[in-house]
């Protein structure tokens, strides 16, 4: 134990002897002579009590007294005990709120233990301490600032509330830290989090910053991929799940139909791994739940949802002399018109309201269509990117997966023959890198889409690849943006509204109703925008004149957060500080508990035991007259 004011202590060597003095100084009575001493011992006593000085005798109130001083002196000299935690007088919280702070490896949960665990770093601010509280997960918040109300910072702290984001990012939340650490002398940054976060590039934090880790598993398995695929009798239903731990599981998977159980399969996944469904359902249904049976440390990424398909046709232009694999893949997608031109064709008089999408299949024409394009294995130069040569056998390096043309495919698994050496202009973000060149590009010029795959679906075993169908479905939705029936968290749901429609309501999975009236649903220009999609299921969407409801859509919103089930806790986060150092590992003795409050509140019991024992007499003729006045009105 320490002493941030030990000089304090000083005042127990000038205070207690004062008190002891006071009991061995006494005032000198008169001398009187007396014929005998025999009878007076009571007054020999006295004589002996009064002398000046004395030796002093086991007295209670003495003793009493003592200690009363010595717990004041004590808490003046405000003693701590090191803890894991802050020092700094100004503190910085950045709280992880993200969907894996859900997982129930820390009872009750990851959230409860984070939530704690600020609650102690509040508790250890000094008395002239602040604190500042952003929330991540999702939009980051910053519910109060500065603040040394500890009550209301308590407040804050149990009123955060998990966000069904895709990952947490630090960058926004430790530039604000660093900010405002700038400006106040003394200050601490404590990162409450499981880790999986994703760490600026670039930044050096003015300031000491502290990691408290949450959570102690990674075991988790997850369904990060439904999809419903129409057909002429039936649908196609293919659901993915992966295990994110680092040991074999079987799970059961249950398929519900319309809120019925039709059928459950046990699946067998070893860890890093993921097994698939595909299975035909008959062509009434409209919604399907996927479920992981047996809850694990994170239940919430054990639901998926789908809903049937209600897309109008789009018109698609194919510019190929035959390619199987990519008829294939195409038939597949719903709602599609596929027309095929050979690659001899050098004009093309629709427009892209008439047809959006142009696909070249291993050609480039002189003049490109308007509309958006696809590029797959292209073989010269266009004014959109060049082709400078050929490598073979690339190593695949895919770098932007988070973008949704990669979501659920796994790229790594992929064999390319050989591949064109193609260099972009700045329109173009590249989405799968290799050593020779990108394979994958994606961007926006002159306000049209347009993705590059660049080899031959050929010279690969792509097509071979489960992620061949996600892949161009994937592109196609890219490519041809509309209201989308399935929708990740944070999405908006975006549906064409007629002009004639006095209402939207929006029903959420929750039950909760929300409506265009109240301002919660936007319609512009023809258009309906609902953003608060933070809840997985299924949202309804009803267009209503008066109370008559004149058409109804629905949504399946999923998590498929691969950042977010893969609830593995980091140990340590490397954030670079201006003092010099990169852990943010909290040592033990990096933080202060201290324990004065309690000590001044032992001094108080203190002096009301002392006070109770000087007026112990007083005390028992109250008593006595109770009993007796009890007694006589009895």
């Amino acid at each position: 134990m320490s002493f941030l004011a030990p000089l304090a202590l000083i005042a127990a060597a000038i205070v207690g002897p004062m008190i002891v003095a006071m009991y061995l100084l006494k005032l000198r009575r008169e001398e009187r002579v007396v014929s005998s001493t025999f009878l007076w011992q009571r007054m020999v006593r006295d004589i002996e009590a009064n002398a000046p000085w004395q030796k002093l005798r086991r007295n209670l109130l003495l003793l009493l007294q003592l200690l009363l001083m010595l717990l004041l002196v004590l808490a003046l000299a405000r003693p701590f005990i090191p803890v894991t935690g802050i020092s700094g007088a100004n503190l910085i919280i950045i709280f992880d709120r993200s969907t894996s702070m859900l997982a129930t490896d820390e009872p009750p949960s990851r959230l409860e233990a984070a939530r704690r665990q600020a609650m102690a770093l509040i508790d250890q601010l000094p008395d002239n301490g602040r604190a500042t509280i952003i929330a991540i997960g999702g939009q980051m918040e910053a519910p109060i600032a500065s603040s040394s109300d500890r009550r209301e910072l308590r407040r804050v702290i149990e009123q955060i509330q998990p966000s069904y984001s895709n990952q947490s990012d630090l960058s926004q939340a430790l530039t604000l830290a660093s900010a405002l650490a700038a400006r106040e002398p003394d200050s601490e940054v404590a990162i409450i989090s499981d880790g999986n976060v994703k760490v600026p590039d670039g930044l050096r934090v003015p300031a000491r910053v502290r990691y408290f880790p949450i959570g102690r598993s990674a075991d988790n398995v997850a369904i990060n991929a439904i999809a419903l695929q129409p057909g002429a009798f039936e649908q196609t239903l293919f659901v993915q799940a992966t295990n994110y731990g680092d040991r074999p599981v079987t799970r059961r998977m249950s398929i519900y139909l319309d809120g019925k159980l039709d059928f459950a399969i046990d699946l067998t996944i070893e860890p890093g791994r993921e097994q698939s469904l595909t299975q035909p359902i008959p062509a009434t249904v409209s919604i399907i739940e996927a479920r992981l049976d047996e809850r694990d440390a994170l239940p919430v990424d054990d639901r998926a949802y789908a809903v049937s398909p209600q897309r109008e046709t789009v018109r698609v232009r194919l510019v190929s002399d035959g390619n199987r694999f990519l008829q294939t893949g195409l038939s597949l997608l719903p709602g599609l018109e596929v027309v095929q031109v050979p690659t001899t064709t050098t004009t093309f008089p629709e427009s892209a309201a008439e047809i959006p999408l142009t696909i070249f299949d291993g050609t480039v024409p002189a003049t490109l269509p308007p509309g958006n394009l696809l590029f797959i294995g292209p073989l010269q130069s266009t004014e959109l990117f060049s082709i400078t040569g050929e490598f073979d056998f690339p190593l695949v390096r895919p770098t932007a997966l988070e973008d949704p043309i990669l979501r659920n495919v796994r790229f790594t698994d992929v064999n390319i023959l050989r591949a064109p050496r193609i260099v972009s202009g700045s329109w173009a973000r590249v989405i799968v890198d290799s050593d020779g060149g990108p394979l994958l590009l994606a961007g926006e010029r002159e306000g049209r889409r347009i993705v590059v795959l660049a080899f031959d679906l050929h010279a690969s075993d792509l097509p071979l690849n489960i992620a061949f169908p996600i892949l161009l479905s994937n592109m196609i939705e890219y490519l041809l943006p509309v209201s989308s029936l399935q929708l990740t968290t944070g999405q908006p749901i975006v549906a064409p509204v007629d002009s004639s429609i006095e209402e939207v309501r929006i029903i959420r999975p929750d039950g909760q109703v929300v409506s265009s009236r109240d301002g919660l649903v936007q319609i512009r220009a023809n258009q309906t925008f609902y953003t608060n999609t933070d809840l997985p299921g299924i949202y309804t969407l009803e267009e209503r004149r008066g109370n008559t409801v004149i058409a109804s859509r629905r949504f399946a919103v999923n998590l498929f957060a691969p950042n977010e089930s893969r609830i593995a806790p980091q140990r340590d986060l490397t954030i670079p500080q201006l003092s010099g150092a990169q852990s943010t590992i909290a040592r033990e003795r990096d933080g202060r508990q201290e324990i004065w409050r309690w000590l001044a509140l032992a001094a108080l019991i203190m002096l009301l035991i002392e006070w109770l024992f000087y007026q112990r007499n007083a005390l028992s003729i109250l008593r006595q007259r109770w009993r007796r006045r009890t007694a006589e009105s009895s």
